[in-house]
């Protein structure tokens, strides 16, 4: 079975474009056929995103939370790694995700692009790219 973080942007995308490639990750991973592992700083990070003011034009109040409560159902919890991952993003904010999926030995999936520079040196990919058979 494949193994992936998704960046919280993965979740985000899921929710606005329902017929997108995040979204059919998410799906996929409701059907048992990705799985998917979450932290606790992820799950954080994902609930107060998902509760910006901005996103209500996309989905109402309730929407985040429910999207959360699926997560924390489908998705395998991990700890938050207490190790740094052997490889560093540009932007520090991102290195929790690398960290997890390092520990966790999944693939990274985002739309960030300063994460998506890694690719070429680390099991990153975009949500599209993961979609059409990005290996595990």
């Amino acid at each position: 079975m494949r193994r992936a973080v998704l960046d919280t942007n993965v979740f985000v995308s899921a929710l606005i474009t329902p017929a997108g490639a995040s979204a059919k990750l998410v799906e996929e991973m409701g059907t048992g056929g990705l799985e998917v592992i979450a932290s606790p700083r992820l799950l954080a990070e994902l609930e107060a995103v998902l509760g910006r003011q901005k996103f209500r034009r996309y989905f109402d109040a309730v929407a985040g939370p429910k999207f959360v409560g699926l997560l924390r159902r489908d998705a395998v919890i991990a700890p938050d790694p207490d190790e740094p991952a052997p490889l560093r993003s540009v932007d520090p904010q991102d290195d929790y995700l690398l960290a997890l999926a390092y520990s966790q030995s999944a693939r990274l999936v985002s739309g960030d692009s300063h994460l998506l520079d890694l690719a070429a040196v680390a099991p990153i990919c975009s949500p599209a790219d993961f979609v059409v058979g990005a290996p595990a």
